[in-house]
């Protein structure tokens, strides 16, 4: 299988690694320049798209060819609505996000429920345990991450511990293999506060209302850490 990955060298490189388990694969890079040929592959990731999904209908004539996407800041049904989008691709979405391609298990949202038959070929195929998901906003385990990380920005802000105090209580107190802000750092504030912002734009729901901390850091383009931390921990980060 010719596989095509679209998306900024970090994730395709996370992407790679695991998809390395599979020898049965032919796999090319891009920056996803619409002047691609996209009909010489077999399947594609685009691993920005939640980012930028103007490529949607270069992909939706595909017919039958499997596509996934970053679908965590918005839905596949939103992509294909804001894009007028008539799918004739499989279009999947996956959690592109840094850190979780390289976990053992996925979580993947469908356009279209009835090619689930489909995917659990693929995923045997790319050596992926998974579990489907609903198709919405945050799909389910960025939405407790950021929840948790946008939490102890308000325990930051109001100076009842130390952003070193916070992650070492969480990791200590829950075995979680980084703390919020080490977390958050990793995966990247620019996309922890725009799903957060996604989330509580889709649902209204107050627990993702964002930490004015956390906004200015955003604002600022700063991370916790004043240097990048470096992470010691286990490549698989399955605590959830």
């Amino acid at each position: 299988m010719k596989i095509l990955l679209i998306g900024e060298q970090e994730r395709t490189t996370e992407l790679r690694a695991r998809l390395a388990l599979s020898k049965d694969l032919e796999i090319d890079y891009s920056d996803g320049d619409e002047d691609e040929d996209f009909e010489d592959y077999d399947c594609l990731f685009d691993l920005n798209f939640d980012d930028d999904p103007s490529n949607l209908p270069h992909y939706a004539g595909l017919k039958e060819t499997p596509v996934f996407v970053t679908a965590v800041k918005l839905s596949l049904n939103e992509a294909v609505y804001a894009t007028d989008s008539k799918i004739k691709c499989q279009l999947f979405g996956i959690n592109g996000l840094s850190g979780f391609l390289a976990q053992s298990k996925w979580e993947v949202s469908l356009f279209r429920k009835f090619e689930t038959p489909v995917l659990e070929v693929l995923m045997k195929l790319f050596g992926i345990d998974y579990l489907t998901v609903e198709d919405r906003v945050g799909l389910v385990k960025p939405r407790i991450i950021f929840m948790i990380i946008n939490e102890a920005c308000f325990t930051l802000e109001e100076g009842a511990a130390s952003i070193e105090d916070i992650d070492t209580a969480m990791k200590l107190g829950t075995s979680y293999p980084y703390g919020p802000f080490e977390w958050c750092d990793k995966i990247g504030i620019s996309n922890v506060f725009e799903t957060l912002a996604a989330l509580y734009e889709d649902t209204k729901d107050e627990r993702y209302k964002i930490c004015p901390l956390l906004k200015t850091k955003y604002l600022r383009s700063e991370t916790f850490y004043k240097k990048k931390k470096e992470i010691k921990a286990a490549v698989d980060t399955d605590w959830i």
